[in-house]
């Protein structure tokens, strides 16, 4: 019933509803607190931490998934080809650790340090802390690595770090929805928010001249038992069974529908536990997840499952800028 009320919820923000109209005092309050918190913090009444090396944040202002998490890998490793050392830091979402700041490593226990996180340590390699304080994840990096640049995760509205370079990504197809604040709509800050960062990328088709494009693209599915990789092909022809729990699962389907699989869809929660009757139909066609679900699948999977690995391909003009602007943070 919960999450059934959660997703009337959030299905309401991307249409003119009733409900979204009727909670508009409400994110009008929320935006109030917000543009306060904002301005005490640019009063030097809270306090920023600063490090001494440049900290690019990457975040979006709005609830939910957007791509978030296939920008920071390419990231990060674009900073190593070229020469940098990448720490990363994020919140952990979804972890359950009682003590932190948490290392996360490619062993690490997905259910301590949330999915999201064992999934960036996985594809990177790069020293990673996961705290819901930043600053504490940040100070566990500086005394015990020689990163000479950080990469906060969904850290766009954690004022308390200060921050050098600003990146902020947007679902190109759900965009801001209504344009409300939380309740009322989906957005964390106002969209005026995004006049103050440095880069915005939109995952999917960009609509300003100031944004930069970003496509998702995979082509293969990997076994969660064995490791073998088939090529998508060898799946069409085949009736599937596809499942998510990520932000937006439609743009999952949709992409495994675009090219040619036919799949019976099965949505979950953003960071949802699974457990394996999450993930058991019944029978024996192929199971189809995302890589970030199946960081939490693995422990009781079987030989039909199957994750599909993605990767970002932001346009060439972003990286190009990014590191130019990070010359010059480093220049100063």
């Amino acid at each position: 019933m919960k999450t059934r009320l959660a997703r009337w919820l959030v299905n309401s923000w991307y249409k003119d509803s009733v409900i979204g109209r009727l909670l508009i005092p409400l994110g009008v309050v929320f935006s109030i607190a917000v543009r306060l918190r904002q301005f005490l913090y640019s009063l030097g009444v809270l306090k920023k931490h600063t490090v001494p090396v440049p900290v690019i944040v990457i975040g979006n202002i709005t609830v939910g998934g957007t791509g978030k998490t296939p920008l920071i890998i390419w990231l990060a490793r674009l900073l190593e080809k070229t020469g940098y050392r990448p720490g990363i830091i994020s919140r952990g979402y979804g972890g359950r650790s009682e003590v932190w700041p948490q290392w996360v490593t490619a062993n690490s226990d997905v259910k301590r340090v949330g999915d999201e996180a064992l999934l960036i340590a996985e594809q990177t390699g790069c020293p990673m802390v996961v705290s819901p304080m930043r600053v504490d994840a940040t100070r566990m990096l500086q005394r015990h690595t020689d990163c000479n640049v950080l990469l906060s995760d969904d850290g766009l509205q954690h004022y308390a770090l200060h921050r050098d370079i600003e990146i902020a990504v947007i679902d190109g197809e759900k965009r801001f929805g209504n344009g409300r604040c939380l309740p009322a709509g989906p957005l964390r800050e106002p969209i005026n928010r995004l006049q103050s960062v440095d880069f915005i990328v939109v995952n999917g088709k960009k609509l300003e001249e100031n944004e930069f494009s970003m496509t998702i693209t995979g082509d293969s599915a990997i076994n969660l038992v064995t490791g073998e990789q088939k090529p998508w092909q060898q799946f069409i022809g085949i009736k599937c069974h596809a499942l998510a729990g990520i932000g937006h699962p439609d743009r999952f389907f949709k992409m495994l529908k675009t090219a040619g699989l036919s799949c019976t869809n099965h949505s979950f929660p953003d960071h949802h536990p699974f457990q394996s009757h999450d993930i058991e139909f019944n029978d024996d066609k192929p199971v189809l997840m995302t890589e970030k679900d199946a960081v939490k699948c693995s422990a009781f999977a079987g030989n039909r499952h199957w994750y599909i690995p993605v990767k970002a391909v932001p346009e060439p003009g972003f990286s190009e800028q990014l590191l130019a602007l990070l010359r010059e943070k480093y220049d100063r």
